[in-house]
Order: structure tokens, then C-alpha cells, then sequence
């Protein structure tokens, strides 16, 4: 897998979640996140909404791209520079955050 990110915390085998602090609701087919902690909303879309609900529990960046590529009609290629674009962000606002131990 060739999964390169800008971010050095985020690394394919390493599992991410969610942080705790964020209330999350669904608006006509879109995931919208309020940060209780920094009070500050965020529109995940309706993708995002998917891997926000995947990252419920620790999950490699290789698993989630594995599911995405099974619900949407993606090149692999496009969907890790994509999910890694959108893992960034998320890790820069502190949304989510990275397990010390690898998994694959």
C-alpha cells in the first residue's frame, strides 16, 4: 500500500479514533460535529460521516480504506489521498487521534 501523509503521526498501520468531547448529529445525509471543548462546529459531509462512525472504535488507516473501497466505486489510489487529506484535518483540529501501537 502506498499511503503517504503530509502528517508524520499518521501512519497506515497505526490505529486512529475518535476523541471523546464531540457531539455528532446527522443532517439530511451529513455528519455535523460540535467540539465541546473548543466550541467550534464542523461539517463532516456525508463521507465523513462514514469514517467518523468507522472510527468509533481504533481502526488503521489501511482497514478504513479497505471499507470505503467496498461501499463507494473509487480507485485505491484516490481514496487514500482523499482519506488521508481528511485524516489531517481532522488530527490538526484534534478531533482524532493516534494509537502508540501498530496493528495491521
Amino acid at each position: 500500500m502506498s499511503v503517504v501523509s503530509t502528517n508524520q503521526s499518521l501512519l497506515p498501520a497505526r490505529p486512529i479514533q475518535r476523541e471523546t468531547g464531540n457531539i455528532a448529529s446527522d443532517m439530511n445525509g451529513e455528519k455535523v460535529l460540535l467540539n465541546v471543548n473548543k466550541g467550534k462546529y464542523f461539517n463532516l459531509g456525508e463521507i465523513g460521516g462514514v469514517i467518523w462512525e468507522l472510527l468509533e472504535q481504533p481502526m488503521s488507516i489501511r482497514s478504513i480504506v479497505d471499507q470505503l473501497l467496498s461501499i463507494y466505486a473509487v480507485e485505491r489510489a484516490t481514496c487514500e489521498q482523499q482519506l488521508l487529506a481528511f485524516l489531517d484535518q481532522l488530527l490538526d483540529e484534534g478531533l482524532i487521534f493516534m494509537h502508540d501501537e501498530v496493528r495491521d
